[in-house]
């Protein structure tokens, strides 16, 4: 039995015309090759999988071929040619960076560089995973690579350009790799196909061309496991469950499902997928790409865009004529918010069937947002300020009453309705009320006479129009006025809020509200004077709830206080609480010498 090979191994290119996807690569290598232009230092940089190293190799077969052809090509039959292809060849030499990074492995790289070569024109030096060399290896390497000998050639190959030295970038002929396209792969992965005699579909070819995502060597292997899965036929369906991919079908019947607010259609489907074994993340990635391209194929030029499989675009098309611009691009901003933050949901499956219950109402949430002309309503943007837009708020109409006399204190008023002009004298000012929640049940008012004709009479101050038209139904209160600090009722709420403390068995922190002594700043501020750190806490403890008491005491929001503390008798404090944390360690220190060695030996630094 034949030993296997996999196909990104027996169908590796051997020459520039077999590299894929790469011409601007191969074909600038061939014409410095023609006319004797190669550089000393080459970088090949670009994602995985595309050819760099691939290319490499036919570089350095084909600048050592014995009978170049004249389009550049290395012949194959020249004595240097098939000891490359056996892997014999002395003048080539492979390094795995990855491995050997170290500046021994480049030292001795250096070294093998100063003897020429024994047969061929070039040695050639290839340095794979270039970026995984330490900085003292780019350093080492550094000389060399700048004034290499005639002979010698390098040829380095990274995925990750931007983790390379500057120093070295300007020392090589950089070349960017680009991904292969779809089509592309396509072709080539059909080449292999009919050479192995393999049965596959078309659509097939395609998905496995964009779960590779440009990678050549990633579509070979996926093309191996699924011909060994299928036993040599490659079809669709079987290419979707080996891959793990939705049929398209599923997101058509899902939108129809959305669009048409049939939520429990929608539902069922999701929990259908679920049953599948595709996680939530799956299908709100895979329904966002699809209204993606929905949105390209609603223009025919950006059509070219939409990368479905052979036979899916007609119906994609006919799919975006029918749905509305403003509910795909809805759906997909929503999509994207909530694949976002899909991670951070503890409950998967409740996160993605919320999101489909905002796509189910969408539709309707868009109408109810369009103008009067169909169009979207859209927030104006203002550069200057705009004036408080106030609503008129109508007069309260009661019976005409006698007028009470009020309290010259008043604030708040307001006028009967009349057909004529209100009066110019302008009345003293009525107090202020607030309207509290009943306490009785109400008793039904009067019917109230409508105010038809002329009417003019008093106006009524607040208190008096609500005590007409809803009589005994609330408690109507006048406001309290805001008091100032005075000392004698700032130590009644004081001592009352120290005999809550004893209640509460709190008998320190009552003990040290009785001894404290308060002097008033100004109308709002005091301060409270004590003796000593602990009892400066036992009133921090009570801050909040000691202000809250003090301003309800006074009907004052904006009193505060200070807390004090006076030079007194010597207050045993713990030592730990007395001494800083430089002052502990020097005190430890004096009494154990040894933690100071076991600092110097462990190398430690002790932040204060």
């Amino acid at each position: 039995m034949d030993k296997f090979i996999v196909s990104a191994r027996k169908y590796r290119p051997q020459n520039f015309n077999t590299v894929v996807g790469q011409a601007h690569i191969t074909t600038t290598l061939k014409n410095a090759i023609r006319n004797n232009q190669l550089a000393h230092a080459f970088l090949f940089c670009g994602p995985r999988g595309v050819g760099k190293t691939t290319c490499a190799r036919i570089l350095a077969k084909t600048i050592n071929c014995e009978n170049l052809q004249p389009d550049g090509e290395a012949c194959n039959t020249c004595n240097s040619c098939r000891s490359f292809n056996d892997g014999a060849s002395l003048n080539i030499h492979e390094l795995d960076a990855a491995s050997n990074n170290s500046v021994d492995d480049i030292r001795s790289l250096v070294e093998q560089v100063r003897f020429a070569p024994q047969a061929g024109r070039y040695k050639v030096y290839i340095v794979d995973e270039v970026h995984m060399l330490s900085t003292s290896a780019f350093n080492a390497f550094l000389k060399t690579l700048e004034e290499p000998p005639s002979y010698a050639i390098f040829i380095l190959a990274t995925t990750e350009k931007h983790k390379i030295l500057p120093t070295i970038l300007s020392r090589c002929q950089i070349f960017d790799f680009k991904r292969i396209t779809t089509n592309d792969t396509v072709e080539h992965i059909q080449e292999i196909v009919d050479k192995e005699s393999i049965q596959a579909e078309k659509a097939a070819l395609q998905l496995i061309a964009q779960k590779s995502e440009g990678c050549m060597r990633d579509a070979l292997s996926i093309l191996d496991k699924i011909v060994s899965f299928t036993n040599g036929e490659v079809s669709y369906q079987n290419t979707l469950e080996h891959l793990n991919i939705l049929d398209h079908d599923y997101y058509f019947r899902l939108l129809e499902a959305l669009q048409q607010q049939d939520l429990a259609t929608a539902m069922l489907l999701y929990d259908e997928i679920n049953r599948k074994g595709f996680e939530g993340d799956l299908v709100l990635n895979g329904f966002a790409e699809f209204i993606r391209n929905l949105m390209v194929c609603k223009d025919e030029r950006a059509a070219a865009l939409l990368d479905v499989v052979e036979g899916m675009q007609g119906k994609y098309q006919q799919t975006a004529k029918a749905a509305d611009t403003a509910y795909l691009v809805s759906a997909l901003n929503i999509l994207n918010e909530a694949e976002i933050n899909f991670k951070m949901a503890r409950n998967k499956r409740l996160h993605v069937e919320l999101t489909l219950i905002k796509l189910n109402f969408l539709q309707q949430a868009i109408e109810l947002s369009a103008g009067e002309n169909g169009g979207l309503v859209k927030k104006k943007r203002l550069d200057g300020p705009v004036a408080i837009r106030h609503k008129p708020i109508p007069g309260l109409q009661v019976k005409p009453a006698a007028t009470i006399s009020a309290a010259p204190e008043a604030k708040l008023y307001i006028e009967q309705p009349t057909a004529k002009p209100a009066a110019t004298s302008t009345p003293a000012p009525k107090p202020a009320a607030t309207v509290v929640a009943p306490t009785a049940p109400a008793k039904p008012a009067a019917p109230r006479p409508t105010n038809a004709g002329n009417q003019s009479g008093p106006k009524k101050n607040l208190l008096e129009a609500l005590r007409d038209k809803y009589g005994n139904q609330y408690m109507i209160q006048e406001v309290k006025e805001a008091q100032n600090l005075n000392m004698e009722e700032l130590q009644a709420s004081w001592n009352t809020y120290a005999e809550m403390l004893k209640q509460q068995q709190k008998h320190s922190s009552a003990a040290t509200f009785r001894i404290a002594q308060l002097e008033i700043i100004d109308e709002i501020h005091f301060i409270v004077k004590v003796g000593a750190l602990t009892a400066q806490k036992f009133v921090e403890q009570e801050r909040m709830l000691l202000i809250d008491h003090i301003q309800q005491h006074f009907n004052n929001r904006a009193i505060t206080f200070k807390i004090l503390v006076e030079a007194g008798e010597q207050e045993d404090v713990p030592l730990h609480l007395r001494l800083k944390s430089k002052e502990k360690f020097e005190y430890l220190a004096q009494q154990y010498p040894n933690l100071l060695q076991l600092k110097d030996k462990l190398k430690l630094e002790i932040e204060f």
